[in-house]
C-alpha cells in the first residue's frame, strides 16, 4: 500500500498535534519543524470562542457528496472564514485542507468557553450517539475525492481562462496567420495555421489581443488580461524560421469559447491546479477596489468572477475571504432648514473569494452579495 503524500500527514500533525512518531517516510519526505508543530498544537488548542458559532451549530456532523468547506464553515460559525480556528490548521506551513472527506464524523468540542472541531468515528452498537475521536493517517491517494473550498465548478474553468500577464508578452506570441480556404473565422475541429516560437510545446491556449488593467484610482497598469478564446492543438510543424518563403506550423483546434480569427494569439497551457485552500480572513489588513467584471457585463452578482487590484505582493494569498462594499451616496440634506452636503457611509454587502492570484491583480469569485457589485467597488479584510 502506498503512503498518501505528506501533504495530509503534515495537516494531520496540525489538526491532532501529533508528533514525530508518524511514518518513516513522512518525516523523511515533509518534515515537521518543532516551530510549525507548536504553531499548529497552539491554533488547535485554543479553538473560537462559544459566541463564534452559528446558531443551532451541530454537535456533530457527517460529511455529504457536495458538501464544501465553505458550507460546512457556515455551518458551524457565524463567520465563515475562521473556520482555520476551528480546526486548528496552521495556515503558515500547511495549505491544504484534503483532511475532511464525505462520510467522515465532525465533532465539535465545548470546553472553558471555547470550541474545537474534531474528526471523530461512530462505534458501533445501540448507543449510535457515542462518538469515538481517532485521529490517524489516511493511507489514500491524492486523487482524494477530498471536499473543496467552494464549489469546483463555479471557478473551474477560470484556472485557465483568467489569465493575466505581467507584460503585453502576447504581442511576441505565436499568432494565427491563415486557414484554409481564406477563412477568416474558425470553430472547434477547424485547421489553423500559426507562426511564431512553439518552444516545443504542443498543447496551446488562444487568446485575444490583451486589454491592461488599470488600477481604479492610480490608473496605473497592473498587468494584461487577454480574452480567452479555446484551445489548440499543434498537428504538423512549419518550416525553419530561415526558410522563406515562410510554411507555417499547423494547429487543430480542440475547444472553442468564442469564434477565433487572424491574428489571434497562442499560449502554452500550463499545469492545472486544483489544489483546495481554506477559506480564512487575511492575516493582515488589506484594502483595495474591483477593476473590472471578467467578460464583458457591468455589473456582477453572485457566483460570478472578478477582478481585484491586489496580487501577491501586496499579501494577497488564494483562499482570502473579503468583504465587500458599496460607497455611500452624496446627498443634500434640508432637513435643518438649509441645504448641506453629506456623504453617507459605506455599507457592506457581500463577501469575496479570492481563488487565482498574480502579482499585482487576483481573481475571486462573489460568493454572496445584497447589491450589484462594479468596477471601483472597494473591498477589506472581513
Amino acid at each position: 500500500m502506498t503512503r498518501r503524500p505528506l501533504t495530509a500527514w503534515a495537516c494531520m500533525a496540525a489538526c491532532f498535534g501529533i508528533g514525530a512518531s508518524g511514518p518513516a517516510s513522512a518525516a523523511s519526505d515533509y518534515p515537521i519543524t518543532g516551530q510549525q508543530r507548536a504553531t499548529a498544537q497552539q491554533v488547535a488548542q485554543n479553538g473560537v470562542a462559544l459566541s463564534e458559532l452559528a446558531d443551532n451549530a451541530p454537535d456533530a456532523y457527517t460529511v455529504r457528496p457536495g458538501d464544501t468547506l465553505w458550507d460546512i464553515s457556515k455551518l458551524f460559525l457565524k463567520s465563515p472564514w475562521r473556520w482555520p480556528e476551528l480546526w486548528g490548521m496552521n495556515l503558515e506551513q500547511i495549505r491544504n485542507p484534503h483532511l475532511i472527506y464525505p462520510g467522515q464524523l465532525l465533532v465539535l468540542e465545548k470546553d472553558g468557553g471555547r470550541a474545537r472541531l474534531r474528526l471523530g468515528q461512530r462505534l458501533s452498537g445501540n448507543d449510535s450517539s457515542t462518538v469515538k475521536l481517532s485521529p490517524r493517517v489516511r493511507s489514500e491517494p491524492m486523487d482524494d475525492g477530498a471536499i473543496g473550498a467552494v464549489p469546483l465548478h463555479l471557478i473551474a474553468p477560470f484556472l485557465n481562462e483568467a489569465v493575466v500577464f505581467n507584460s503585453n508578452e502576447l504581442a511576441g506570441a505565436p499568432r494565427i496567420v491563415a486557414a484554409p480556404e481564406g477563412r477568416v473565422m474558425m470553430s472547434r475541429g477547424d485547421i489553423a495555421y500559426v507562426r511564431g516560437d512553439l518552444g516545443g510545446k504542443l498543447d496551446f491556449r488562444v487568446f485575444r489581443q490583451a486589454k491592461p488593467l488599470l488600477d481604479p484610482t492610480t490608473r496605473e497598469v497592473l498587468g494584461y488580461e487577454a480574452p480567452y478564446l479555446g484551445t489548440a492543438q499543434f498537428t504538423r510543424a512549419g518550416s525553419p524560421p530561415e526558410v522563406t518563403p515562410a510554411v507555417p506550423a499547423t494547429f487543430a483546434l480542440t475547444s472553442v469559447r468564442e469564434e477565433v480569427g487572424v491574428g489571434d494569439r497562442l499560449a502554452p497551457v500550463p499545469p492545472r491546479d486544483f489544489s483546495s485552500y481554506a477559506p480564512h480572513s487575511p492575516a493582515k489588513p488589506i484594502a483595495g477596489q474591483i477593476i473590472s467584471i471578467y467578460g464583458q457585463g457591468l455589473y456582477a452578482g453572485q457566483n460570478q468572477i472578478v477582478s481585484l487590484n491586489r496580487g501577491s505582493k501586496d499579501g494577497m494569498e488564494r483562499g482570502h475571504v473579503l468583504a465587500l462594499w458599496r460607497k455611500g451616496a452624496a446627498i443634500e440634506d434640508r432637513s435643518g432648514g438649509k441645504r448641506e452636503a453629506v456623504q453617507l457611509p459605506d455599507e457592506r454587502h457581500g463577501l469575496l473569494f479570492v481563488f487565482r492570484v498574480f502579482d499585482r491583480v487576483s481573481y475571486a469569485l462573489i460568493l454572496t452579495v445584497q447589491q450589484p457589485v462594479n468596477g471601483g467597488d472597494r473591498f477589506t479584510q472581513p
